[in-house]
């Protein structure tokens, strides 16, 4: 399938903001639009014999004002548009101006086409690390558009867009917006289905570029295909319009309540230490889910929360959000951790320094179909990581203690080393 679209544009509004204050008044949420292509770059175009000639660049822009518009009516939101009128900016231009914004979310708004007119429906995109011979086609395709402006050349002018060689080398250098950026692209998604009843095809990731200069959870969002009669019927028309302006709208409205969780629980923490709260005597962790499947920190399944603590027992993965010894902050948690989605989700309680009975906690450091080189990083920096087969799979894990606290201990000296996403198991 080809496309014809900008994908590159996804990552240009890039600022470093994550890590920033949660909202509150003296920060308004600011929010870059970016209606795709203009000017001189039309993006992609169909005709048909009822509508006429439909255009991307106009199409996209109709969707990002109204979108603007909306958000605009909160005195909370910032809105920054990359175009208001149909103009082209290059990618230089566009990169300058959300440096300057310190927005806390970009999105940019495309209409997707086909050679197949049958292909229809709605997709987001992220970054990530797909490479895949067909992403590798359309990523070598999209980059060349850094070449269209005369700046932008002399910017890239190392890059080579038909190297496979660069664009492997192209890996995510900021992880940590991945996770936003997934929570996001989910939440549009999920509304197209749920709320306007179309098509979804899915939240993808694509390597490009342009990833190299992301510092800002960001989404690129293709409302539907220009080159589907029904899609571009719902899309070119006005009320077709509105209805995705609307459903973008209310993605971000829940993107913003997301925005501000993970944020709640450490300053309502921080609150309690000004009051009189009594501490409780056991740490009170919320038990998000029960899993056979390994998690990462970034995993869609953990709906955007972080503060993650993996426990696991025989072959099941726990997975506990949070932990504090209040009260007031527990249920604060919970509250959180079901409005994320978890909706069987509940309060364990943990004695401090306790001994396990039985058994002890090791550190499952990472599974493995091949056996790890004996100059791999983690065994030069960790020799005393021990190995185990079981079932073609090769298990390693390191130490032996008796408390969660120790475990947790061990974690952090892996960390500390940047080792990451090891698992707490509890070994009968």
């Amino acid at each position: 399938m080809v496309y014809k679209h900008g994908y590159f544009y996804i990552f240009l509004f890039l600022v470093s903001v994550l890590g920033a204050p949660g909202l509150n008044a003296q920060k308004k949420f600011t929010i870059v639009l970016d209606a795709g292509h203009g000017g001189k770059d039309n993006g992609a175009e169909s005709n048909y014999s009822d509508l006429g000639t439909l255009r991307e660049k106009d199409i996209t822009l109709e969707v990002t004002m109204l979108v603007g518009k909306m958000l605009e009516k909160d005195k909370d939101n910032q809105v920054i548009y990359t175009r208001k009128t149909d103009i082209y900016s290059s990618l230089g231009e566009r990169t300058d101006l959300a440096n300057k914004s310190k927005a806390d979310l970009f999105i940019s708004i495309h209409c997707n086409s086909a050679s197949n007119s049958s292909a229809y429906g709605t997709e987001t995109f992220v970054q990530g690390p797909n490479q895949n011979s067909t992403n590798l086609e359309v990523a070598k395709r999209e980059n060349e558009v850094i070449f269209f402006d005369e700046n932008d050349r002399v910017r890239f002018s190392n890059y080579q867009p038909s190297s496979s060689e660069s664009l492997i080398a192209l890996k995510l250098q900021q992880q940590k917006y991945l996770e936003k950026s997934l929570t996001m692209g989910s939440l549009l998604e999920n509304n197209f289905v749920n709320k306007l009843k179309i098509f979804s095809r899915g939240v993808k990731q694509k390597d490009l570029h342009v990833l190299r200069m992301n510092a800002m959870p960001s989404v690129l969002v293709e409302i539907g295909f220009i080159s589907n009669y029904e899609d571009a019927h719902r899309i070119g028309s006005p009320s077709g319009q509105k209805d995705v302006a609307e459903n973008i709208y209310n993605a971000i409205l829940d993107y913003k309540k997301y925005y501000n969780r993970n944020s709640k629980s450490q300053a309502t923490q921080e609150k309690l230490q000004k009051t009189n709260e009594a501490s409780l005597k056991t740490t009170a962790r919320i038990l998000l889910t029960t899993s056979p499947i390994k998690y990462f920190d970034n995993d869609p399944a953990l709906k955007g929360l972080n503060n993650i603590t993996i426990i696991k027992e025989g072959v099941y993965y726990k997975y506990y959000y949070g932990t504090t010894n209040y009260a007031s902050v527990r249920d604060e948690n919970m509250k959180t951790a079901k409005n994320a989605g978890f909706r069987s989700a509940y309060p364990v309680n943990f004695t401090p320094n306790q001994k396990l009975s039985s058994g002890y906690y090791t550190l499952e450091i990472t599974i493995s179909m091949d056996k790890l080189p004996k100059n791999s990083y983690i065994l030069k920096t960790f020799p005393d990581v021990e190995e185990e087969k079981i079932k073609n799979m090769y298990y390693y894990t390191y130490g032996r203690v008796g408390t969660l606290e120790e475990a947790l201990a061990l974690q952090k000296k892996f960390m500390d080393k940047g080792i990451k996403n090891t698992v707490i198991q509890r070994k009968p």
